[in-house]
């Protein structure tokens, strides 16, 4: 019976053959530079990057191929500013598809609409453009060149909307060079290269990475961190998910970046070589996935999230049996800007009668003030520092973040961006914690709520077809009995909760 390879030998073993296929590269380059049709050196240097370009789409040969790609890429280096702006806009615009002959297969069609004639249509109407960016790929490192040059393009858009073809066609390309299927999964520890290491710090996008300290206690025994990898880019993390193992389902982000002792509640201690010992081992029955970052920009727009979280599932399910509950503890960014929106609209009926006389017996102001003078004279200041203030505040905004993410989905907008995330993965939106995470980023976007969504294997399909299908948001009953109990009883704050099945 075979034996799988560690996910770290798989990884040095892509390496190794990503380094040698780049030394071939560079060899056939140097051969082909005899035959190349390479534009003098001492033309301009936009020009000949132009020059470059129109050479490389027309070119036939392999060898000749490489040898502009490796020459337009060497150009590009030397561009600056606005030339390498002008550059952009030169690709965008001229390498498009023939009109006479895309008018005469969309003809062709039109008369007889086969099959046949269909896929001479579409051949017919693919512009040179991906065929030019296909052919610079083929210089050594072309795969980073080309993201990097995606995330320009992205920066330039909003002023210079004529790169959206250039943009269009970049995204359609690396939609298929980074399918699922070319993406290494690999567990980031302690021993994972520094230069590895360090990109992971750059690259936290949810909860900052304080120093190496702050790392290392991401990576300690009763943590996890996955990320996935292409063989194109080296030692570049596409994207990562950071897990903590606990008991029950985390309410509150602040434990599980602390230093030192942990809550009761917390993430199981742990010792040694990073192994969990047995005797805690088996105190752990949930995988908190507490922050997922995407790490290059230029591939905005591809997803590998919903593949993550899925097969790093699988992973944990496999090295530790005894995992039975898998959930997030997740931002809800989006909360605070739409209750703001409805604020300003005088948020008639936002507020139910109860919920405006605690909120105006502890401003001040009179019941009858509109909700958004009630609201903003209540959160002024740290009133999440306020036992009293706190406690007045948690019923209607618990409430009201409910209604927020139950929101039908209607693909038009609308949605907590992290929520359609989770639940167009298939996940379950389980709890809404209250001051969830109390630092500044987390009270100015959600008045520091979080949210567990709960993956369950076995309901994740069924959930999420009724997300993509009917729009409908699968919740726990503890979400339902937010959004319909008065404010006193959603007040009481849930502890260590265990999972239930709905």
């Amino acid at each position: 019976m075979p034996v799988s390879k560690p996910l770290t030998t798989v990884s040095a073993v892509a390496g190794d053959a990503r380094a040698w296929l780049d030394r071939i590269w560079s060899t056939i380059a140097d051969r082909g530079q005899a035959y190349a049709r390479v534009p003098a050196a001492s033309v301009q240097s936009l020009e000949r990057a132009r020059q470059l370009a129109a050479t490389l789409v027309s070119g036939r040969g392999e060898a000749s191929g490489a040898a502009v790609a490796r020459e337009l890429h060497q150009e590009l280096l030397a561009l600056r500013g606005e030339d390498r702006a002008a550059f952009f806009r030169y690709v965008s615009q001229e390498f498009t598809p023939a009109p006479a002959a895309l008018q005469a297969a969309a003809q062709a069609y039109l008369d007889e609409p086969t099959a046949e004639r269909a896929t001479r249509l579409a051949a017919a109407a693919e512009p040179p453009r991906q065929e030019l960016l296909r052919r610079m790929n083929m210089m050594p490192g072309g795969t980073a060149v080309l993201v990097a040059m995606r995330q320009e393009v992205l920066g330039l858009l909003r002023g210079q909307p004529d790169l959206k073809l250039l943009d269009a066609d970049l995204q359609h390309l690396f939609a298929s060079w980074f399918n699922r299927g070319f993406l290494e999964l690999r567990r980031i520890d302690w021993q994972t290269p520094a230069a590895v290491l360090e990109k992971l710090i750059a690259y936290e996008a949810v909860h900052e990475i304080k120093g190496w300290d702050d790392l290392r206690r991401r990576l300690a025994a009763d943590r996890r961190c996955f990320a996935f990898f292409h063989p194109a880019l080296p030692g570049e993390p596409l994207i990562f998910v950071e897990v903590a193992l606990t008991q029950g389902l985390a309410d509150s982000i602040q434990p599980l970046l602390a230093h030192g002792p942990l809550l009761a509640h917390g993430p199981l201690l742990a010792h040694g070589n990073g192994d969990l010992p047995p005797s805690r081992a088996v105190r752990a029955d949930t995988a908190i996935f507490y922050s997922i970052s995407n790490c290059q920009d230029g591939l905005r727009g591809i997803s590998f999230g919903n593949f993550l979280i899925k097969q790093v599932v699988e992973e944990l399910k496999a090295e530790l049996p005894f995992l039975a509950h898998f959930s997030t503890l997740s931002p809800v960014p989006g909360f605070r800007r739409w209750l703001g929106r409805k604020l300003r609209d005088k948020g008639a009926g936002l507020l139910r009668p109860d919920e405006a006389k605690v909120l105006a017996g502890m401003t001040g102001l009179d019941a009858t003030a509109d909700a958004g003078t009630l609201v903003a004279g209540a959160t002024a200041g740290e009133w999440w520092t306020d036992p009293v203030h706190a406690a007045a505040l948690r019923g209607p905004l618990t409430r009201l973040c409910a209604a927020y993410l139950t929101q039908p989905n209607t693909g038009i907008g609308g949605i907590d961006p992290v929520a359609r995330f989770h639940l167009g993965n298939g996940a379950r939106l389980e709890r809404i914690n209250w001051l969830g995470n109390t630092s500044a980023r987390g009270v100015e976007e959600s008045f520091g709520l979080m949210v567990n969504y709960l993956y369950d294997p076995d309901t994740i399909e069924k959930n999420h077809e009724a997300f993509v299908s009917s729009g409908r948001t699968v919740r726990s009953p503890a979400v339902d009995a937010l959004l319909a109990a008065p404010v006193a009883d959603a007040a009481a704050k849930p502890r260590a909760s265990r999972v239930r099945d709905s």
